[in-house]
């Protein structure tokens, strides 16, 4: 007998045949090759059993001349269900349907929750998550994970200090703590300037107190600049003094740069695949073939599926693999000694005041050691060098 299993997939027929001559019509099937089972008595010349669809068309031939009565039942297996699949399509395109949209619909965002912002602060954020793709309707497949919103919207808005981002069902919560930046009121303590440092004055400009340097002079630092005390001696007063002293200060700085780097770029050659991981298997369902990369960093996002409240054991892959090429950068000592100025200049540029300026720069020394450059170099740099010091009770 055929494989069972194999032969309700293709299809069979439960059959009734009535004659006198059954047993030999049945010697004949099987010499025939044709396969019949559960073969049962009806009646004294009734027979019912299963034959293979793929059979009936012998079957017919076999017992045509038999004399034989031949009813076909019913059909069972694969084609059949298909028929009556078919036959009645509207409602399984109509169930499948609706198992489609409810998922969808259990896939988008449907709701951006933002606490511990001001008004406006909220405004900015739901502006940027728009700009970055994260808004209502959007399936969260197409959106960035919580990690890589939580850390672009960190690095685009300056005024919070942190930003939690939770996704619960369709919906993202957002908890942000913003800077404490309190406004700036006034002194009223009385006090002097003096420098922070030691300098040449370039420029001041003194608001209020007694000048005790002019332009030109060289200062030392915590040498007094502005007295917050005036008047003579007979009739004197304190007062909180004001200035903005602008002074050359100098710096010396040392850096060291290799003359041959060996480091890794991304070509911008890309190629994306899609997946529908199902347990340990995952089926591709865009983005097919090999990529020609000799070299290639692979990132995966992974979205779980949900269905209403439901995560099912299902999930979206998002795979991008990039070209990367081994790249080999070599400098003369010339070229080499122009980055490291250069690389010296930004380091000091990062540690400064907004309102200071580098007007020189100076090479102390440079030597190639071991196949590295260094280079120790002296910056002018002018600067407020103005500071508060209070006024202590006696000055």
């Amino acid at each position: 007998m055929k494989n069972q299993w194999i032969t309700s997939l293709k299809g069979n027929v439960f059959v009734k045949m009535e004659g006198r001559l059954i047993e030999s019509v049945i010697n004949q099937l099987l010499r025939s090759d044709i396969s019949i089972w559960n073969v049962k008595r009806a009646g004294t010349d009734t027979i019912t059993f299963y034959i293979a669809l793929e059979d009936v068309h012998n079957f017919r031939r076999a017992v045509r001349s038999s004399g034989c009565k031949v009813t076909f039942l019913r059909g069972q297996g694969g084609p059949f269900l298909l028929k009556r699949a078919f036959k009645n399509s509207g409602f399984l395109l109509g169930g499948l349907s609706f198992l489609i949209i409810v998922m969808l619909l259990s896939n988008m965002v449907w709701g951006i929750q933002i606490k511990g912002a001001t008004p406006e602060t909220e405004h900015h954020i739901r502006k940027e998550l728009t700009a970055m793709g994260v808004k209502t309707g959007k399936l969260q497949f197409s959106i960035p994970d919580v990690e890589n919103i939580q850390r672009e919207l960190s690095s685009r808005m300056d005024n919070i200090t942190w930003v939690g981002v939770e996704l619960r069902g369709t919906t993202f919560h957002f908890q942000v703590v913003e800077k404490n930046a309190p406004e700036q009121v006034e002194s009223t303590g009385l006090q002097h300037i003096v420098a922070k440092k030691k300098a040449i004055i370039v420029d001041m400009f003194v608001e209020e107190g007694d000048p005790q340097v002019k332009v030109n002079d060289y200062v030392q630092k915590g040498q007094l600049l502005v007295s917050g005390v005036i008047g003579n001696e007979d009739k004197s007063k304190g007062v909180p003094a004001k200035a903005k002293i602008m002074g050359e200060t100098w710096y010396k700085t040392s850096v060291e740069l290799p003359m041959k780097t060996d480091f890794v770029v991304f070509s911008g050659n890309e190629k994306r695949k899609h997946y529908i991981e199902i347990g340990s298997l995952r089926i591709p369902i865009w983005g097919f073939g090999k990529p020609e990369f000799k070299e290639a960093v692979t990132e995966e996002m992974e979205k779980p599926v949900k269905f209403l409240k439901w995560e099912l054991p299902v999930s979206y892959i998002d795979q991008s693999m990039k070209e990367k090429e081994q790249v080999e950068r070599s400098y003369t000592r010339e070229q080499a000694v122009k980055e490291a100025k250069e690389l010296a200049r930004n380091n000091l540029e990062s540690n400064l005041p907004d309102e200071a300026e580098i007007i020189g720069e100076k090479i102390l020394q440079e030597q190639v050691e071991n196949g590295k450059v260094k280079v120790n170099l002296h910056f002018k740099v002018v600067e407020n060098i103005a500071e508060g010091q209070p006024i202590i009770q006696g000055d």
